[in-house]
């Protein structure tokens, strides 16, 4: 895109996007201004988180995952169930989501390599990020149960804990050879973590 296209693109569809969050209440307008810093602050200087694996991912986890949840329970359910609860569910699956904002980086390594993008694959190689991301997706996941348990939903909890072993042995073979299989386990493994998160928005509603 030549010249400043791009940026006037960008701060267009920002007060686009600013206009349509103040039908959304105060909850959904400040989150659309949390969301909207957070991606200019992924692509544009002087920070352009995306450079850094650890910050762009991090930024992406929460965009994706922690801020859905956040201003869905605000506006949907109208503040229903333990907001503690429902935060710290929200957090621990946008951590979860680092690791999948890492599988999408190994098909990109040598592009990233060659423009100054510290992905986790550049910064920890093709096995370290492997086993980052696994471990990223994982344990988070593990908590998410234990809490589940904790809070009396113990048949939520089951049916995460079982997803969460179908993904453990695939998890297998992805690590086995991450670069092949990177694809693959985005493509049957991720679901998976999606359906977990799911079920636990399940057990929330019904106010755990």
């Amino acid at each position: 895109m030549p010249g400043r296209w791009g940026l006037y693109i960008a701060i267009a569809w920002t007060a686009v996007s600013l206009a349509a969050a103040t039908v959304l209440g105060t909850w959904g307008f400040y989150a659309a201004i949390f969301g909207l810093l957070l991606a200019w602050a992924y692509s544009a200087p002087p920070l352009r988180l995306k450079q850094n694996g650890w910050w762009g991912n991090a930024a992406c986890g929460l965009c994706y995952e922690g801020l859905p949840w956040i201003t869905g329970w605000a506006i949907m359910v109208s503040g229903g169930g333990s907001p503690v609860h429902m935060l710290v569910v929200a957090a621990m699956y946008s951590i979860g989501a680092h690791g999948i904002m890492t599988l999408n980086d190994f098909k990109s390594i040598e592009g990233d390599t060659q423009v100054g993008i510290g992905s986790l694959p550049v910064r920890l190689g093709v096995d370290g990020a492997a086993l980052a991301a696994c471990r990223i997706m994982a344990l988070p996941q593990v908590v998410v149960i234990s809490l589940l348990i904790a809070w009396g939903s113990t048949t939520h909890a089951a049916i995460v804990a079982a997803l969460l072993g179908v993904q453990l042995l695939m998890m297998r073979r992805f690590l086995a050879d991450p670069r092949r299989f990177a694809l693959w386990y985005s493509a049957l493994g991720v679901p998976l973590f999606v359906s977990g998160m799911l079920v636990s928005a399940f057990a929330l509603r019904q106010g755990v």
